[in-house]
């Protein structure tokens, strides 16, 4: 994790095994999180996945990533581009928490990458104005939105986005008093420690403030809902065994390695 000398942020976390969502702080000074009085190295903590609610993601809400697809959206089905968020859905069977394995079919060589922004909703949302929907954000997360490589947007991917384990979260939800500008952060992408791919927010079509005031304009976001900001173009690719990093910067740090699904069974076992 990149160090942030000097800055301690408050975050909510789970510990595998434990049944709540803890309150915390992490000091990134000294890569330590306190919970309840008690000192805890990151690398050592059993994180669980910090959230539960429904996630949602959109697709089409970078620059590069629309451009690379709007010479498609005048052809059939569609005819013209969209002009409302364009979503799809990651069920809770795909969460895994920070340092876990991310599962590679059996039959499939390789997996992309999708380093997301999540918006955690802090309070039930409809119809809210871009003026006032960070009152309705508790924080932010880290989310490796995974997917076997596809290139048809023209129908919903659950088969190459639903599968089990295809959605790493966390490692804790950063309050959103820490993060000063979402639409401000870089992303960075490493496999194997060797960087892969640089997003900026700043980058997004709809902004933080816009996705929510779009979303709920026609249907309730509850308490404890993710949003993702979407997936740039160029997301990386990668192969069993590979180890993927997802730092956003004031956010927090997700690792995950690529294991066979049937190797990782076994180990479960």
């Amino acid at each position: 994790m990149k160090k942030e000398c000097f800055i301690v942020k408050d975050i909510q976390l789970k510990f595998k095994g434990v049944e709540h969502v803890l309150d915390a702080k992490v000091d990134f000074a000294s890569e330590q999180v306190e919970v309840n009085g008690l000192d805890y190295s990151i690398e050592q903590v059993p994180f669980d996945v910090p959230v539960s609610g429904t996630m949602y993601g959109l697709l089409l809400n970078y620059k590069d990533e629309y451009a690379a697809l709007e010479g498609e959206m005048n052809d059939k089905p569609y005819i013209a581009p969209p002009k409302a968020p364009v979503l799809y859905i990651k069920p809770e069977n795909t969460f895994i928490a920070d340092g876990e394995m991310i599962p590679l079919p059996d039959e499939e060589e390789e997996l992309r990458v999708g380093a997301a922004l999540g918006i955690v909703i802090g309070r039930d949302a409809t119809r809210v104005s871009k003026e006032d929907a960070y009152d309705y954000i508790a924080g932010y997360t880290v989310v490796n939105d995974i997917s076997l490589p596809h290139t048809n947007v023209h129908r919903p991917a659950v088969k190459e986005k639903a599968r089990d384990g295809f959605c790493p979260v966390g490692p804790w939800v950063m309050s959103k008093e820490a993060v000063a500008n979402p639409n401000d952060l870089t992303i960075t992408v490493k496999v194997n420690d060797e960087v892969k791919q640089t997003v900026q927010t700043k980058n997004l079509i709809r902004n933080v403030e816009t996705i929510i005031a779009d979303l709920t304009d026609f249907m309730t976001l509850y308490a404890g809902d993710v949003v993702l900001v979407g997936v740039d173009h160029g997301a990386p690719i990668v192969k069993e065994n590979d180890g993927v990093t997802i730092e956003i910067e004031g956010v927090g740090t997700l690792y995950n390695r690529v294991m066979k699904e049937s190797a990782l069974k076994e180990v479960k076992r």
